[in-house]
């Protein structure tokens, strides 16, 4: 049975994902994997490129500007505004502001974090480490769409 979380804002670690940082403060392990809870900071022009996954993912920015393009539309989200992306979706993020950007991303159920860990550990250069980043995506269900 999951226990009561706590997550201080200098605790949790931290990956390099595509350009950004990502943080769990709730993870799949302390909820059953029933779902976890991410804060992922942007710079300007990082993200994520259009993909899909089995998997719901809603997002609510703290700081910044951040485009989102959802199932074909493109969206720009402000401090203080919440998106929801259903699993099987196309969808993508960048940051888009000067200001680095701070989005709190919750997934249902949990499984966005050992894919981030895979791509933190192994894939560093885009686009040289494009396969690498096809392969992980595979492996955990992540399908990387044509940007467009």
């Amino acid at each position: 049975m999951p226990k009561p979380v706590i997550t201080r804002s200098a605790t949790g670690g931290v990956l390099q994902v595509l350009g950004t940082q990502v943080r769990f403060l709730c993870t799949a392990e302390e909820t059953g994997k029933k779902w976890s809870l991410m804060e992922v900071s942007l710079p300007k022009a990082a993200g994520a490129p259009p993909h899909s996954h089995p998997w719901d993912e809603a997002y609510y920015v703290l700081t910044g500007e951040v485009r989102f393009v959802v199932g074909g539309v493109a969206h720009l989200l402000r401090a203080g505004d919440f998106l929801y992306a259903p699993a099987n979706t196309i969808h993508a993020f960048e940051g888009h502001s000067e200001e680095m950007a701070r989005v709190i991303i919750f997934d249902a159920p949990a499984h966005a974090e050992n894919f981030f860990r895979e791509i933190d550990a192994g894939v560093k250069n885009m686009p040289a480490d494009l396969d690498k980043m096809l392969a992980v995506g595979e492996r955990h269900q992540v399908s990387f769409a044509p940007p467009g």
